[in-house]
């Protein structure tokens, strides 16, 4: 989970080189967003009011849902800025790169920076979110939803419109393949990260099991778990 679009917690984000108005608006929705989590991680998703959040933050009611529409976008709305991340991926990728090659590349460097959207992060609000959403049942349906459904229907498209042969079926199964190895790693990191361990020290661990999962996918199960005769 990381936040894009304006609302990036991460490092390398260059506020000082956007214009005033700009910069102006990202920190807003940065301090809306930082205090909703607040009073979230604090006291549970359903017992906090939009109207609470903005007396926290010192701003509208009607600002808040100008750049969250919803409560649940409050949680969700970031996260999900990531579900064409794939697809841009794979539609930029090195010519001669396969998608599988250059969606593994693209993990693992975000893995070396610790990106939030690898889960090997140990940010006090990336984990406050993770905790949320799994104990709040309607944003982990919606979490569900998103990544399950909408990023697979997305890179599906996009590997159809690359593939020459345009086979539907080699483009479904293949963008469930790759997805599944993503959030595989991302809950395993998820779940490193909850239980206290730094993302420092989790980093090596995490970049050997990413470059073993895309490898089952490149190279296929084959003759994994053969029942012996």
């Amino acid at each position: 989970m990381a936040i894009h679009s304006g609302l990036d917690l991460g490092p390398h984000r260059d506020l000082g080189a956007l214009p005033l108005r700009e910069r102006k608006k990202i920190q807003t929705g940065l301090r809306i967003f930082r205090t909703a989590i607040g009073l979230f991680a604090e006291r549970g998703f359903d017992q906090v009011s939009v109207a609470e959040i903005a007396a926290a933050a010192e701003v509208s009611k009607m600002t808040v849902f100008n750049y969250f529409p919803t409560k649940e976008d409050l949680v969700m709305g970031p996260m999900e800025q990531h579900l064409d991340e794939p697809v841009r991926v794979v539609r930029d990728r090195a010519p001669g790169a396969s998608a599988v090659a250059a969606l593994r590349e693209h993990f693992l460097a975000a893995l070396a920076r610790h990106d939030p959207a690898t889960g090997l992060n140990d940010d006090q609000v990336v984990l406050d979110v993770i905790r949320l959403i799994h104990a709040t049942p309607a944003l982990a349906m919606r979490a569900g939803a998103a990544f399950d459904q909408r990023a697979q229907s997305l890179l599906a498209a996009e590997l159809l419109t690359q593939d020459p042969a345009h086979d539907e079926l080699t483009a479904r199964v293949a963008a469930a393949q790759l997805l599944a190895v993503r959030l595989t790693l991302i809950g395993g990191n998820h779940e490193r990260m909850l239980a206290g361990e730094s993302a420092a020290d989790a980093l090596p661990a995490a970049l050997d099991r990413a470059r073993r999962a895309f490898a089952l996918v490149e190279q296929g199960l084959g003759d994994y778990c053969t029942r012996p005769a």
